[in-house]
């Protein structure tokens, strides 16, 4: 009996710190690939946003990254092909404007949005190419000596489809 037991006791002791060395490079592991992930999703989905002056000031700079643009909607600038579910229109004011065409269905308040922030990658061309169109949309309006002005948003995201 004493035999079986000195045989025994040494695989005892080599069994846990063998263990632990487990433990400790699948740890390492695990925290590596989570460090990862989170890494490149962010700086996947990271988007810069700005104003359409600033963007149209530094064009180059952006080209081909994501960009967020606010801007009020041009109405005269608005094209929208039901058939192939393309819109195109302007944003911002006067000279600073930002063309942006986006691949979806129209949002049904188009018409009447005061406000549009876009999300998409800028192009060589100068455009836009959303994939993202969220619309900030007057939904009440305050008498005000004879002018309205709009009180509230309505807020409506679309997403992109291709």
């Amino acid at each position: 009996m004493t035999e079986s037991t000195i045989l025994t006791g040494p695989q005892l002791e080599a069994k846990p710190a063998n263990r632990k060395l487990k433990f400790f490079i699948g740890a390492v592991v695990i925290f590596a690939a989570i460090g990862f992930l989170v890494f490149n999703a962010m700086s996947s989905a990271g988007a810069y946003y700005m104003t359409v002056p600033e963007l149209t000031a530094q064009t180059e700079q952006y080209v081909g990254k994501n960009v967020r643009v606010s801007g009020v909607v041009v109405d005269e600038s608005v094209d929208y092909n039901a058939s192939e579910l393309i819109l195109r229109f302007n944003i911002g004011e006067g000279e600073n404007q930002l063309p942006i065409y986006f691949h979806g269905p129209r949002p049904d308040n188009f018409v009447r949005a005061a406000e549009a922030i876009v999300e998409g990658k800028l192009g060589e061309d100068g455009v836009l190419y959303a994939n993202s169109l969220l619309l900030k949309c007057p939904s009440r309006y305050e008498e005000h000596g004879g002018e309205q002005k709009p009180v509230d948003y309505e807020e409506i995201q679309v997403e992109s489809i291709g």
